[in-house]
């Protein structure tokens, strides 16, 4: 296998990789924009990994599917990055564990940011 990549298609996708790049200090590797200045397809480095943004087209494969959450696992002295992603990606999000101690981890959140992706960042 030559990669793996998490894709997500969100409505706003133009608005949606700003958002990304900020919040994860992450550089866009690649894209394709459709006549629209959307997305048809982008890929940022979120930390070494893959993150591809696409519009989320009416009536395409893209409306179908489960919920999913993406996970980012941090090491427990990047608390502090931790807290930079989750203020970053809390605006206009619905936040379903605020950012605080959980069961497994010293500091944990889970949220639905304002594109409708699900998110759980932890370090331990």
């Amino acid at each position: 296998m030559k990669r793996s990549m998490f894709q997500v298609y969100v409505r706003g996708s133009n608005g949606a990789v700003p958002f990304y790049q900020k919040a994860f200090d992450a550089p866009l590797l690649d894209s394709y924009l459709n006549s629209d200045g959307t997305y048809y397809h982008s890929e940022l480095d979120v930390y070494g990994q893959i993150l591809a943004v696409s519009e989320a087209m009416p009536g395409t494969a893209a409306e179908t599917g489960s919920v999913m959450q993406f996970c980012l696992h941090f090491e427990e002295r990047d608390e502090a990055l931790v807290r930079k992603i989750y203020d970053a990606l809390k605006e206009g999000a619905q936040v379903h564990f605020p950012l605080g101690p959980c069961d497994y981890s010293p500091l944990m959140a889970d949220l639905t940011d304002r594109f409708g992706v699900r998110w759980c960042l932890f370090a331990c």
